[in-house]
């Protein structure tokens, strides 16, 4: 192990004393908010600095070990105990190395999922729909929450556009992966001579911000406007202005809900859209700068990168960040997300190493 990846480890071991000297002092419970900010950092140190013990604790094993040698009768078996606390250091060492990475603080949010249909017409429309079921099936497997925002219909099915609000404890880490242009190649239900036709949709992952001071919008910088809302929802609906529309001067954002019969309603999953659609763009920009410095495996998260391709006729998935084909399109529409998550998160997680590699 890299000395500078020691000396952290050694800095880690002490701070979880000062943590815990602080936590046994009468007036710890005094300031609840320092009490959760010191409570949450032993939750994370803790695991950490016990795998540190047990890597130098195999250390010293081979220490004593190699003491054993001088004794021919303890020989063979001081070998034996040097070979198994070597490979026991090195898994340590790979764990610890894990452990040491970056976390991202979104990973645990909810999200917003926005789809929009892009080049392919009434199929492209089509297959937004096939992409929102296909995520509200892969939410019910890890009994997730899914609530409709706002919605666009086309006239034969499927969205021009889609937004919905997932909930549920790590959405982000698991789909944050899927921003990106999602590209379908298929034999439409309306082409007579069975031709295959190519389209694409978007797809945008967005943390949800928190209630509170996580994205600062000045009043000042919004407009809103009220409209009567559209489509389906009955005589109520349509006579009075409940539908909402919301521009953020600044970026020149703008989010639309009309979903609900309360414009109260409607205007705050709109200010929530819209500050999880600013807190994306910071996201974005900051890893537009981290990618000029080194090429991230994941990609750039511009959303007009095509990341994948499903080809239905060879029932086949590509992610091309990754180059991972799956031959079982059909689980896959049906929400069984499960493997190229991982594949995507075990790339990510290289990458992550890589460069921790490189920093120590």
């Amino acid at each position: 192990m890299k000395p500078s990846m020691l000396a952290k480890l050694d800095q880690l071991a002490n701070r979880l004393v000062e943590v815990n000297d602080l936590l046994n002092q009468e007036e710890a419970t005094a300031n609840m908010d320092s009490y959760r900010k010191l409570t949450r950092e032993h939750a994370e140190l803790g695991p950490l600095v016990e795998l540190y013990q047990a890597y130098q604790q195999a250390n010293a094993d081979i220490e004593a070990a190699q003491e054993m040698q001088s004794d021919p009768d303890m020989k063979e078996f001081a070998q034996d105990e040097i070979q198994a606390a070597k490979a026991r250091m090195e898994q340590l060492e790979g764990d610890l190395q894990k452990m040491l990475l970056p976390k991202d603080p979104n990973d645990e949010r909810n999200i917003f999922l926005e789809i929009r249909a892009g080049t392919g017409g009434d199929e492209s429309a089509l297959f937004a729909g096939d992409l929102l079921r296909m995520y509200t099936r892969f939410a019910e497997r890890n009994r997730w929450q899914v609530e409709m925002v706002s919605e666009s219909p086309s006239e034969i099915g499927g969205y021009k556009e889609v937004i919905v609000r997932v909930i549920g404890f790590g959405a982000y880490s698991k789909l944050k992966f899927e921003s990106g242009g999602h590209r379908v190649q298929r034999v439409p239900a309306t082409e007579t001579q069975g031709r295959i036709h190519t389209s694409a949709c978007t797809v945008a992952i967005m943390p949800e911000a928190d209630e509170v001071g996580d994205v600062e919008i000045n009043p000042a910088d919004i407009r809103i406007d009220t409209y009567r809302a559209s489509g389906a929802g009955g005589q109520h609906i349509n006579k009075t202005d409940s539908a909402v529309r919301i521009t953020h001067i600044p970026t020149g954002i703008v989010v639309e809900c009309q979903d609900d019969r309360s414009q109260h309603k409607n205007k705050a999953s709109a200010l929530k859209v819209l500050a999880a659609r600013i807190k994306d763009g910071q996201l974005r920009e900051q890893q537009s700068k981290e990618a000029a410095t080194r090429k991230s495996l994941i990609g750039s998260g511009d959303r007009s990168e095509r990341i994948r391709t499903y080809n239905f006729p060879q029932g086949r998935m590509t992610d091309h960040r990754i180059n991972l084909t799956l031959y079982k399109l059909d689980f896959i529409m049906d929400g069984d997300l499960q493997e190229l998550t991982n594949a995507l998160a075990a790339e990510h997680q290289a990458d992550l190493l890589a460069a921790l590699g490189d920093a120590i």
